[in-house]
């Protein structure tokens, strides 16, 4: 089974006008139109057999249209997760609200939610969700829209890390996107995923691979980040790497497979 553990997509009332203006701060052209149609082609083209889809809240009152959203895609090729915003008025109930609605995990994105990881909201958010037993998948490094003001570095993670003790962080990006020297060095090796999402054609295959080899690769997603890379062609680049056959079986699904903890109508 083939999971990418990373991508995104919009109602489609906002979808074009979503893409449009993320286009132009990625300064990148999208793979797709950024609908739930548009990703349920590329992942079936693609041969990817389910695509994680991550919604982000970046005000508070987003919380309940964009995970009444999410919570209508929960079965193959397109599963989502819910999302939750630092400033939430009550997010205890946001997230109970989340776990009732069957969802399996969350995504935050502190450049977007404007907050630093290492922030005491984030750490309660990601503690509370540990609880509930919750996935936290997490933006992790430079992001283009404020690529001089990181606000997940790879220091900050570890801060939250040692302070939480999460079971199911994930750090997207290898754990830190272009921060991949410090990620060497405050998180391989701790209790983290990492995913792969929009980074493959990006870092070196050397570093990859160390990091692979170091972190451990039961602990790496596949991902693309899709519409920002292409699944096709990310699942071209895994096949090419010089890999063993556990490794790759592992990166491309067996791993995010046992961390979703599939029902067997999922499978």
């Amino acid at each position: 089974m083939i999971i990418d553990f990373h991508t995104h997509m919009f109602p489609d009332k906002i979808a074009k006008g979503t893409i449009d203006f993320l286009a132009g701060v990625c300064k990148m052209p999208p793979y797709t139109d950024g609908t739930y149609m548009g990703l349920k082609k590329e992942t079936l083209e693609s041969g990817v057999d389910l695509s994680v889809a991550l919604p982000i809240v970046t005000k508070p009152a987003q919380f309940q249209s964009i995970n009444t959203f999410a919570s209508g895609y929960q079965e193959k090729p397109i599963l989502s997760f819910g999302s939750i915003h630092p400033d939430s008025a009550d997010y205890r109930a946001e997230l109970r609200q989340i776990k009732d609605m069957g969802l399996k995990g969350i995504k935050l994105h502190p450049d977007y939610q404007e907050v630093y990881f290492n922030d005491i909201r984030y750490k309660r958010i990601v503690a509370y969700a540990s609880e509930l037993d919750l996935i936290i998948s997490v933006h992790a490094g430079a992001d283009p829209k404020c690529p001089n003001d990181i606000h997940c570095t790879p220091r900050m993670s570890a801060e939250v890390i040692w302070d939480t003790h999460p079971a199911k962080l994930v750090l997207a990006h290898m754990g830190g996107n272009e921060q991949w020297d410090d990620v060497e060095k405050y998180l391989v090796g701790k209790e983290v995923y990492f995913d792969t999402g929009v980074v493959l054609d990006k870092m070196s295959k050397e570093q990859f691979l160390r990091i692979v080899r170091a972190h451990g690769a039961d602990k790496i997603l596949f991902a693309t980040d899709s519409p920002w890379s292409g699944q096709k062609e990310f699942l071209q680049i895994i096949q090419e790497m010089p890999l063993t056959e556990e490794e790759r079986i592992k990166i491309l699904g067996e791993n995010a497979k046992k961390l979703l903890d599939f029902p067997i109508t999922l499978c």
